[in-house]
């Protein structure tokens, strides 16, 4: 009896004592949340910092290897190796400074998908072989995705308007947003289009851009933006979410 007293005594301790995470509504951590921590890029250990951290998102590259195994990472080779031309077994001979070997895209979104807070934010990066191996590597996205039932935590960008907009014919209910920075709100509304994303020299040079997609129901993001004073700028105009590189730098700013 004496030990359920105790127990009961020490729960709003332990209430107190328990960590409160601060949800960053329009931060979304450029490859993961990695630079602070020294953490390699695209990987497990950056994904699960953005989580830890709040984030609305954590964003990634997708590639496709010879052997059509999807993996993560933002260029196209990976410690020297060429992804589009070798295996995934020739890939698991260099690992990050961590200890990580190179993620698929299978692990990366199961590790997504055990928690309920920050979106997955997925680009996918064009071939460099050919047009054709940049379509079947967004069917087997996702087909990826579906199979994981994961599409309610997904989002999607991609500097290839082809790619857009065989993510949207494949899943008519995708959120994809345009990255190229050419075209306008009315445009991508127009085409389907879930948001643009832009870096901020887009909208510096076009800022009435951000209003134009709010009235036309479109979502505006900004990369890859690692400066207060910009990342305030964007903010007071309403820009929908940030994207950087420095998620905890940006953490105080209100929208």
């Amino acid at each position: 009896m004496k030990k359920l007293i105790l127990l009961f005594l020490c729960l709003p301790l332990l209430v107190m004592a328990a960590p409160k995470v601060k949800i960053s509504k329009f931060i979304i951590a450029h490859r993961g949340a990695w630079k602070k921590q020294g953490l390699p890029e695209n990987s497990i250990a950056s994904l699960q910092q953005a989580i830890k951290l709040g984030c609305y998102g954590a964003e990634f590259d997708v590639h496709m290897m010879a052997d059509s195994v999807l993996v993560i990472n933002h260029d196209h080779e990976f410690l020297g190796i060429p992804i589009e031309t070798s295996t995934y077994e020739q890939l698991l001979t260099k690992k990050h400074t961590n200890g990580e070997t190179i993620p698929t895209l299978e692990a990366y979104l199961k590790e997504g998908l055990n928690q309920k807070k920050t979106k997955l934010i997925l680009e996918i990066k064009a071939s460099e072989i050919s047009k054709e191996c940049s379509i079947i590597m967004t069917q087997k996205v996702m087909q990826m995705v579906k199979d994981l039932k994961a599409e309610k935590w997904m989002e999607y960008l991609s500097f290839d308007d082809a790619i857009g907009k065989e993510m949207m014919r494949v899943e008519n209910k995708a959120k994809v947003s345009y990255l190229n920075g050419e075209k306008s709100p009315q445009e991508l509304k127009s085409e389907g289009y879930f948001g643009l994303d832009y870096h901020y020299s887009v909208f510096e040079k076009h800022p009435e851009w951000i209003e134009e997609a709010k009235d036309l129901g479109l979502k505006s993001n900004s990369w890859t933006v690692n400066d207060i004073k910009i990342a305030s700028l964007l903010l007071k105009n309403k820009v929908d979410f940030i994207t950087t590189n420095e998620p905890e730098l940006l953490m105080d700013l209100k929208k």
